[in-house]
């Protein structure tokens, strides 16, 4: 057989060979091909082994590496986007193909926005009736696997656990420094799962390879789901907040969200898989989701504990490319955002602490907060909160005698703010806290008081 090559606009088919896992060293695999190329194998690999599983425990394992396997596809599949799809195992039910459309194509909006491309008619997962088996209960224990992301949210979930007496295990998928310096931080146990893309990936990108964002949310939810399958663990949390659900509003194409698998659309249609698929007894939820943007960042003000650790500067988290000198680049719409979010909370000197500098007296970094405001621009394809929550900040900061003359404050008070309608310009409205969320009735009662208090 002559050598293939990657040729992206002559791939007809994309497909999931096979998973397996080695319970005796803790490695997965994940295979993957196109058309009748090479094999593409993605290696996890999972502290604590070797895994003793009974029966019960095995048959969970089986069916959260198959939604593992599945989810993680979406960074193959998206190398070629090709009209057909294939499982060489284990097949599947129409439940998990509509969960499997609806990730690909929310999942992929932003990917298919900017390379102009309409992924209608290229998302049809095959699916037999009688596929599926309802999960069981496992009699998982009540701990918790805490996602923790090296950034400011996570922070507040991990001490709001604390202070509610959950026992917690923070955890995260990759080898990112930042992440495990602000988890030493915590001071609480680690579990850090190895992942390791098929090598062939890379070669792929640079022989023309379609690229862009992908839900990696959605492939850390599948991966820590198993991890705690294998632990016995039975909360799997994150900390997506309510402000997640709202993309960039794009004129001629609609709403496109960069964050759609930190949102409470596919947090209740994954938590509804896992429990149908996996394990009955199991909980994903994120413990922020009745918490804005600017609610988030109250709650992280209350502790200074990792004012000169944590970062959510996504330079820092780039597989390849340059990463900033410093935790902040300064210049990123992640790192514009959270000095705006934090400025009404923190003094002026502890936030100019954090990052260096004062990000808003700083002109050259106007257009930077306007795409933030949604003024002239729409809201960046970033993990950023909604623009009201962005102008109410500007307002606050506006009428605020530390931060009122600082260049884009000014800018602000003099240009923009005249333009807008002074009843929604208030940041009390958006610090309440929302009803919507699917934290277990038990923890809630113990957090949400304290994010009352």
């Amino acid at each position: 057989m002559s050598e293939w090559r990657f040729a992206r606009e002559e791939i007809n088919c994309f497909r999931f060979v096979r998973a397996g896992f080695d319970a005796a060293s803790g490695e997965a695999q994940l295979v993957y091909a196109f058309d009748d190329g090479p094999e593409l194998i993605e290696r996890l690999r999972f502290p604590g082994a070797p895994f003793v599983l009974d029966a019960p425990r095995q048959h969970a394992v089986e069916r959260a590496l198959r939604l593992v396997h599945l989810i993680a596809g979406v960074s193959y599949f998206k190398a070629a986007v090709p009209g057909e799809i294939r499982l060489d195992e284990s097949p599947i039910d129409a439940g998990t193909a509509t969960f499997l459309q609806s990730l690909y194509e929310h999942g992929l909006g932003e990917f298919a926005h900017r390379n102009g491309l309409s992924l209608r008619g290229r998302l049809n997962f095959p699916h037999i009736a009688g596929a599926g088996s309802s999960a069981t209960r496992l009699g998982l224990g009540e701990g918790a696997l805490v996602a923790i992301g090296g950034g400011k949210d996570s922070l507040v979930s991990i001490e709001a656990l604390r202070g509610a007496g959950v026992a917690q295990t923070v955890a995260w998928v990759g080898s990112a420094p930042l992440i495990r310096a602000c988890a030493e931080r915590t001071g609480l146990p680690m579990l850090q799962v190895e992942r390791q893309l098929a090598p062939q990936l890379f070669e792929f990108n640079r022989q023309g390879a379609w690229n862009g964002h992908i839900p990696v949310t959605a492939i850390n939810s599948a991966i820590l789901v198993l991890a705690a399958v294998l632990r016995g663990e039975r909360n799997v949390v994150f900390s997506n907040e309510r402000s997640a659900s709202y993309g960039s509003l794009i004129p001629g194409s609609g709403e496109v969200n960069h964050q759609w698998s930190k949102g409470w659309a596919f947090e209740q249609a994954f938590a509804a898989e896992v429990r149908r698929t996996v394990a009955a007894d199991l909980d994903y939820y994120s413990l922020l989701r009745p918490l804005s943007e600017l609610a988030v960042a109250r709650q992280f003000a209350r502790r200074d504990h990792y004012d000169a650790h944590f970062s959510s500067c996504n330079r820092n988290f780039h597989l390849l490319g340059e990463r900033p000198a410093s935790r902040w680049c300064g210049v990123c719409p992640k790192c514009h955002f959270v000095f705006l979010a934090l400025a009404p909370f923190l003094s002026k000197p502890r936030l100019v602490g954090i990052f260096g500098r004062n990000l808003l007296d700083e002109s050259g970094n106007a257009a930077g907060f306007d795409a933030l405001i949604e003024y002239r621009d729409h809201k960046p394809f970033e993990c950023v909160g909604e623009g009201r929550e962005s102008r109410a900040a500007f307002a606050w900061l506006a009428a605020s005698s530390v931060w009122r003359e600082d260049a884009l404050v000014a800018r602000f008070r003099e240009e923009i703010q005249p333009r807008l309608d002074a009843g929604e310009l208030g940041l009390e409205p958006l610090l309440a806290i929302s009803d919507e969320h699917a934290v277990p009735p038990a923890i809630w009662e113990r957090v949400g008081a304290a994010f009352r208090a």
